[in-house]
């Protein structure tokens, strides 16, 4: 698995398959931030946030089974997919991966999170684990 996670390297976006009830995939652009320093050694996590409300965090709740590549901001795939599981982050850990996504993106994100707070918008964190 080392070259499927390697392949995330450098990446802006990673596309996001989560699944409906019927077991059709449903595929999203999003940020994301790899989480190296606390996760174990067999254990890749990306970080990626979403309003809470969203599609995708809904699909998540009722599956988690997601499948990740890397992409460009219009969702084109530029590597092979990686199996995963999803869950919404709380508390710490959900502040932990802003914090990882400010760093990574920093002016971009700020300035999304001031107008998701403006438009009154609950954001979620999500954590997608591969092994």
């Amino acid at each position: 698995m080392p070259n499927a996670i390697a392949q995330f390297a450098g990446a802006n976006y990673l596309n996001l398959e989560t699944f409906r009830k019927t077991g059709i995939g449903v595929r999203t652009p999003v940020w994301f931030a790899q989480d190296v320093s606390h996760s174990a050694p067999s254990i890749t996590v990306f970080y990626l946030y979403s309003e809470a409300g969203a599609g995708k965090v809904k699909r998540i709740r009722n599956n988690p089974r997601v499948r990740v590549a890397p992409c460009n901001m219009r969702g084109d795939v530029l590597g092979a997919w990686v199996d995963g599981r999803a869950r919404i982050c709380q508390n710490d850990e959900a502040a932990y991966g802003q914090q990882l996504l400010t760093r990574k993106y920093s002016l971009l994100k700020i300035l999304g999170d001031f107008f998701s707070r403006l438009m009154h918008h609950k954001q979620t964190v999500i954590a997608v684990e591969i092994d």
